[in-house]
């Protein structure tokens, strides 16, 4: 199920505690369901399990997006990356050229993959991605 996950697809949170993501048109949205059973199962019954409910705000896209893909031995594209997070390419852009040069990922056609290297230094080339404060 990790797979799902890492190619930053949806997921739906059932059960106590369990979490979900849900993708729209324009927006990528979290949900966290109670944690304690016997509270969830009362809110569940009455229509209420999720107990938090966060959207992803545009400018953290880029991060959701590759603290997931860039797990992927076989990485992304940047067509995928279009399509999971409505961003253009150059919203990233200059951050995929610092992890090239930096010898953490590199390009095969269509595909922009982590190297070894990259492996080795995954949060240093996730962090790449973090929206500026």
């Amino acid at each position: 199920h990790n797979l799902n996950y890492w190619q930053f697809g949806d997921y739906l949170g059932i059960g106590a505690g369990a979490h979900g993501k849900l993708s729209f048109a324009h927006r990528i949205v979290r949900q966290q369901r109670h944690r304690q059973p016997e509270l969830y199962m009362d809110k569940a019954l009455a229509g209420a399990a999720v107990t938090q409910e966060h959207e992803v705000a545009r400018r953290e896209l880029p991060f959701e997006y590759m603290l997931n893909a860039l797990r992927l031995k076989d990485g992304f594209t940047l067509q995928d990356f279009i399509e999971k997070t409505g961003l253009p390419p150059n919203s990233v852009r200059g951050q995929l050229q610092k992890a090239e040069q930096s010898g953490w990922l590199e390009t095969d056609g269509a595909w922009l993959r982590p190297t070894a290297r990259g492996f080795d230094f995954l949060s240093d080339l996730q962090s790449l991605f973090l929206p500026d404060v």
